[in-house]
């Protein structure tokens, strides 16, 4: 396990004081946000400039870039907004070799007009998955040119929202440029009791493909409100224990949290890593 962070959560009026943060807090990678040089998280130009003092103060830091981010709305349903979205975040899949990173995180979208962690019931229609193709269609051939991966994220309010969906993407589009943001948060019920078989079977559709896992928790019960790993009621043991048996060692990203959350998130996952063994799925 590498464990790393969301850059963003140390705001800092620098680069430099922020990746000197991320590396006192014991990451050895990160999540990256343009957002936190100062930029819109999807710019119109990155500057040579900016993209050399990223590539400084990582390498001074001695961090890894695990990815960056390009969330934005993949099947937003006004045509123009989204026309616009997808040329902003092609180009940042074209700059992202030269930030450090050959990964290029992706939600697929609503269609809610304004929010876009928001669900709507058009999500589930064939236009929303058609214009999702398209959208990704448009995307790839910019990540296979840079050798950028596109890690989709299945999320509850998007049209990719489940595992079986997820996989049934991947199936489609065929291409060895998309892969997975793992969250358990997402795949699994809103409360402690029965999480084994929704969250082993999502691992089991998509393992061959996860190229990130996030680390975030669930409040409690029959909400789906997001909290620190640790507070929450998202069983780690199982989560990690999952992970280890499929012989993941790549990123585990932590986010939806607070920097004054930091150290005990650590401390936490740490501790949850060295005694999970690996899952046994013979119990099931």
């Amino acid at each position: 396990m590498q464990l790393g962070v969301f850059a963003r959560i140390f705001e800092r009026p620098t680069l430099a004081e922020l990746f000197s943060s991320v590396r006192e807090h014991g990451f050895g990678c990160v999540q990256f946000n343009l957002a936190c040089a100062g930029l819109p998280k999807l710019p119109q130009k990155i500057a040579p400039d900016l993209i050399q003092r990223v590539r400084f103060e990582l390498s001074r830091c001695s961090l890894q870039m695990a990815a960056i981010s390009g969330t934005c709305n993949l099947i937003h349903p006004r045509l123009a907004h989204r026309k616009s979205e997808l040329a902003k975040l092609e180009n940042l899949i074209r700059h992202a070799p030269e930030l450090g990173t050959s990964v290029v995180t992706v939600c697929t979208g609503t269609r809610d007009p304004n929010d876009m962690w928001r669900n709507h019931p058009d999500n589930r229609s064939p236009e929303a998955w058609h214009d999702l193709t398209r959208s990704l269609a448009q995307l790839l051939p910019a990540a296979e040119e840079k050798r950028v991966t596109l890690a989709i994220e299945p999320e509850p309010a998007n049209v990719i929202d489940t595992a079986p969906a997820a996989r049934k993407l991947l199936d489609q589009m065929q291409s060895p440029r998309l892969k997975i943001v793992f969250d358990a948060a997402n795949l699994v019920p809103p409360h402690r009791l029965g999480q084994e078989t929704p969250l082993s079977q999502a691992f089991d559709l998509l393992k061959s493909d996860v190229v990130i896992a996030h680390a975030k928790d669930l409040e409690p019960w029959l909400t789906r409100g997001k909290a620190a790993a640790g507070t929450g009621v998202l069983d780690y043991h199982l989560y990690l224990s999952i992970l280890k048996q499929c012989g993941f060692n790549g990123p585990l990203i932590l986010h939806d949290i607070s920097e004054l959350q930091v150290e005990a998130a650590v401390r936490f996952l740490n501790a949850t890593w060295a005694r999970s063994p690996r899952h046994d799925r013979r119990r099931e």
